[in-house]
């Protein structure tokens, strides 16, 4: 009996020292993982927009329906007929549709009997093109159709042509990996200064792309960024 309890108390006494080695050793780890150093990592490119949509309007002004609609249709064919002539595709031109207003029929303007004309007739068209340089010579070539009565207006006034850049999925890739990049010389910086190494990624966070114009003056320039967020391991 005195064997078989010497043999129980051999086998607890061997699961606390087992169990205090694991608890141990669980805790080291743990303050291990706790060390980590969390830093940003930057990318930017400067790109040319690769798609170009200015949308207008033609506007005229007439008191006879039927001589507004003939007016609108020969406008329209004007302005499609300058286009083609400036080197673009007919499936990048596009007419929209023709609104008519009645100033006389607007009850809340006591004056709209006094206008000298009764109807504002406004037709769509929209150019959508990659050529970005040819459209903008288009926009400078646009004032000869003044000299044909045809008052052609940008529906955005201060900014005539949308610029746009579609080509992010291919940027994507080595931006993300410039940002990783920049994000452990950030760390490994921070490591020199505190005695330590820079180990593995504990965690990513990967930031949201952003298109913006470089400036006013040049909206057809674009910069693309992106801000990652790592926490990386320190080792001693």
């Amino acid at each position: 009996m005195k064997n078989l309890d010497w043999i129980k108390t051999l086998i607890i006494f061997s699961s606390i020292v087992i169990a205090g080695f694991f608890i141990g050793n669980m805790h080291k780890t743990g303050k291990k993982y706790d060390r980590f150093v969390q830093v940003k990592g930057l990318s930017e490119r400067e790109v040319y927009a690769d798609l170009a949509v200015w949308p207008m309007n033609i506007t005229l002004t007439g008191n006879d329906l039927k001589s507004l609609k003939k007016e609108i249709e020969k406008q329209n064919e004007e302005v499609y007929s300058f286009f083609l002539r400036q080197g673009f595709d007919k499936n990048e031109l596009t007419k929209g549709i023709a609104n008519i207003n009645d100033s006389r029929a607007n009850i809340y303007n006591s004056n709209s009997q006094n206008n000298e004309y009764r109807y504002l007739a406004k037709s769509e068209f929209t150019v959508r093109t990659k050529e970005v340089k040819k459209l903008q010579k288009a926009l400078i070539e646009s004032l000869e159709l003044i000299s044909k009565d045809i008052l052609l207006g940008s529906k955005n006034t201060w900014r005539p042509i949308e610029y746009i850049f579609t080509g992010l999925n291919d940027l994507k890739p080595s931006m993300i990996e410039e940002a990783t990049k920049n994000a452990r010389e950030v760390a490994e910086k921070f490591a020199r200064d505190s005695e330590s190494q820079v180990g593995e990624i504990r965690i990513a966070r990967q930031g949201l792309f952003t298109i913006k114009d470089r400036d006013q003056n040049t909206p057809e320039i674009k910069i693309v960024r992106v801000v990652s967020t790592i926490d990386f391991q320190l080792k001693e």
